[in-house]
């Protein structure tokens, strides 16, 4: 029986954490077949962004019609889209089937990723068609123009039309054991989901992993809810995977060996 088909549109991540690299690292994980379209190479490392090249948009409708012209596609997942006009471009192409959409604005390093004309995109074409919203608190404060905690932002973001995972990190000076994702449904209160946090600096990737998980559940036809614990679970594991790590000089990356399922 064929695998699921999952899409990841991206950057590139010349350390092999985050983006492209963490997509169908987690794809293939999960026992998906990973398809992808490169909206950005970017020159990082574990200490940060050095540069960033744009892919020309042609070349990316390029790659979204390689995909969609030739392979059964069931979910897709969107990380660093880096333009209003590749936002608009995923819009047009790839919505009426899963679409988890992870609002990469700005990296964990502060690099900008994406500026107000890249969020004005999201909002105005992308988040009304996206099935879920996986922003972290700081990606959905970017979006949404305002200081709130996770739980009001996840009742916002949910009310522009998409559901939303507002992801959550441990603080480990205040000695948390959990992290609290906000998970809410259009005209819903947000609901918590609590799994448990992992003391470590190897975290690069984390959000990217995540929302790529939940992709490949929600290909699957799994619910929201039980795909986010799911989602969750496995990027706990591989946090756990590469929690004693020394790669890199800054934040290390995420396990992207082959995880439990």
């Amino acid at each position: 029986m064929n695998p699921r088909v999952v899409l990841t549109v991206a950057g590139s991540d010349s350390g092999g954490a985050a983006g492209i690299a963490a997509d169908l690292a987690t794809f293939a994980g999960l026992g998906a077949h990973g398809a992808c379209v490169v909206t950005a190479v970017t020159a990082q490392d574990t200490l940060g962004v050095r540069d960033v090249h744009p892919v020309p948009l042609d070349t990316v409708a390029a790659q979204i019609d390689a995909v969609l012209e030739d392979l059964p596609l069931s979910a897709t997942k969107t990380g660093m889209l880096g333009s209003p006009e590749v936002v608009r471009l995923v819009a047009e192409r790839l919505a009426g089937r899963p679409l988890v959409v992870d609002p990469v604005l700005v990296a964990t390093s502060g690099a900008v990723l994406g500026g107000a004309e890249v969020r004005d995109a999201y909002l105005e074409h992308l988040v009304p068609l996206a099935t879920v919203l996986t922003p972290n608190a700081d990606e959905a404060r970017a979006l949404l123009g305002v200081d709130e905690p996770p739980r009001t932002l996840a009742r916002k973001l949910a009310g522009l039309g998409a559901a939303v995972v507002v992801t959550g990190g441990p603080d480990h000076a205040q000695g948390d054991v959990d992290c609290t994702d906000w998970v809410a449904l259009p005209g819903e209160e947000p609901v918590p989901l609590t799994h448990p946090a992992v003391a470590t600096n190897n975290d690069h990737g984390t959000g990217c992993t995540f929302s790529a998980a939940l992709a490949v559940h929600l290909a699957r036809d799994v619910p929201l809810v039980p795909a986010a614990r799911r989602a969750a679970a496995y990027t706990t594991h591989q946090l756990t995977t590469s929690a004693n790590w020394s790669l890199g000089r800054g934040r290390g990356p995420i396990a992207h060996l082959r995880g439990e399922r």
